[in-house]
């Protein structure tokens, strides 16, 4: 009986520590691997691999603290006093498109008729030079600036640039906080970056967000001359935010902000900024010269597609085509051809129009490119010198850039082969329009001026040093290039 016992105690005994045994040396695993066979589709021998599969997540967001920190005292509200709202801010405002620029709300004063609009601004140097946005500051009468500290200044504008939208004012202070310029052209789609702007007057607001596109062109600055090759986001930026700070991750700036796509005229997921390289040859030529000086090839231009690829026999599926070349413009002067494709500038691949108006608005007259074109499947460089809206070499003077602003035109001398077809002995052609008192006026693009006030015009520097010392009404008259005279009114 003693023995039964014994063998029945060893037996409950093994048992017992059979199920310890069990329960924590085989359940652990089992039931990790059940639960992971759930999520897999499998039974897992090595639970371990899921793990080390997560492990190769960031384990934080990105931190902006010290990037933000750097930032917000570079960037000022700007408050601009106008006698009328400007023609810019009616059209931006006027057309109803998704489109529109985010100024502050202009408010009229009691018992004065004049308005106020705001926007934001980044200080560029330590004596008090600040990009913004030239429709935050075109045609006001007063500029007043308020740094992120609170100190208040009075500015003056050093000069501006419709075609990029960008203006230069000036404060005068000593040892402020100010930005450095990054490299546009190394920004990277999916890079993160931080939108900072002033608005209202609220002090620096910071948003996040990262790269969507480059090279964006959406048609806001008038087309013509105007560069249009903005940086897409998607930080969320609104009305006040306009010539604020487009920075990356290390604190550099990449772009202004510019315009933002909405139809309510609030953030809804899509912000434009200027890149930063077009900022700051915007401003060393403000600085330098008084004006932007914008080098042009002098030619027609279109972005290959396929409709062109099919109608014209594209050997390439991407750059820019060449319609028509102006005759004695840098580009003919360096062998560019109608039906040439440029698929390359300066060692850079060009594959859309902007990103060509981009890379020939860097430069300056007199400065020389190399052109990489498609000529019927063979590629070839040419080298062409930029010439000026005149057609030379020379750089601008800030009268004719305000005469050639008022008349919103860019003007090319004619060709000794086009005054014999055209049977006249002199003449200007009007190569382009964008907004200004000759496309007011009924003016169309490829009228040749032959007379001002009756007073003959051979060269584009004669035609806009006649207007410059004009007022009132002016009577001008020239010819199409089908033939028809016309004769024109315009008041300057």
């Amino acid at each position: 009986m003693k023995k039964i016992l014994s063998y029945l105690l060893i037996a409950i005994l093994g048992g017992f520590f059979s199920l310890m045994i069990q329960r924590y040396f085989w359940a652990g695993p089992e039931s990790s691997s059940q639960v992971e066979g759930i999520y897999q589709g499998q039974t897992l021998s090595a639970p371990s691999a899921f793990t080390n599969y997560l492990s190769n997540v960031p384990k934080t967001l990105p931190d902006f603290t010290v990037v933000a920190d750097m930032t917000v005292n570079t960037v000022v509200h700007i408050r601009a006093e106008f006698e009328r709202p400007s023609s810019i801010y009616e059209e931006f405002f006027g057309h109803g498109d998704i489109f529109r620029e985010f100024f502050g709300p202009r408010q009229r004063r009691p018992q004065e008729r004049r308005v106020e609009g705001s926007g934001s601004g980044v200080i560029m140097t330590a004596d008090g030079y600040i990009i913004t946005n030239n429709h935050v500051v075109q045609d006001a009468i007063n500029i007043n600036v308020t740094l992120n500290d609170n100190r208040n200044y009075e500015a003056t504008v050093v000069g501006n640039d419709p075609t990029t939208d960008l203006a230069l004012l000036k404060i005068d202070e000593k040892d402020l906080p100010h930005a450095v310029f990054g490299n546009s052209d190394d920004v990277q789609v999916g890079e993160w970056v931080l939108a900072v702007g002033n608005p209202f007057n609220l002090t620096s607001t910071v948003t996040a967000g990262i790269v969507s596109a480059k090279g964006r062109q959406i048609n806001i600055l008038g087309g013509g001359t105007a560069i249009e090759s903005f940086i897409q986001t998607d930080a969320a930026v609104n009305r006040g935010n306009s010539g604020g700070a487009l920075v990356n991750a290390n604190g550099e700036l990449i772009g202004i902000n510019a315009a933002i796509a909405s139809t309510t005229g609030t953030f809804a997921g899509y912000s434009f900024a200027i890149p930063s390289n077009i900022a700051q040859k915007v401003m060393v030529d403000l600085i330098e010269h008084g004006e932007v000086q914008r080098g042009f090839l002098g030619i027609e231009i279109a972005e290959v597609n396929r409709d062109l690829m099919n109608e014209y026999d594209l050997e390439v599926n991407s750059g820019v085509y060449v319609g028509a070349v102006n005759e004695g413009s840098a580009a003919d002067e360096a062998g560019i051809e109608a039906g040439d494709v440029i698929v390359g500038l300066d060692g850079s691949e060009i594959r859309t129009t902007a990103a060509l108006l981009e890379t020939v608005g860097r430069k300056r007259p007199g400065d020389e490119i190399a052109v990489t074109i498609n000529r019927n499947g063979r590629k070839m460089e040419k080298k062409a010198v930029l010439r000026n809206v005149h057609g030379d070499t020379s750089l601008v003077k800030r009268d004719e850039k305000e005469t050639l602003e008022l008349l919103g035109a860019r003007f090319e001398d004619v060709s000794e082969r086009e005054l014999r077809r055209l049977n006249i002995e002199n003449g200007v052609k009007v190569a382009s329009l964008s907004r200004g008192k000759l496309a007011n006026s009924g003016i169309k693009e490829g009228f040749v001026v032959t007379h001002v006030d009756r007073q003959a015009v051979s060269s584009a520097r004669q035609l806009v040093s006649v207007l410059n010392e004009k007022s009132g009404g002016v009577l001008i008259e020239g010819i199409y290039p089908n033939g028809a005279r016309a004769y024109y009114g315009v008041g300057l």
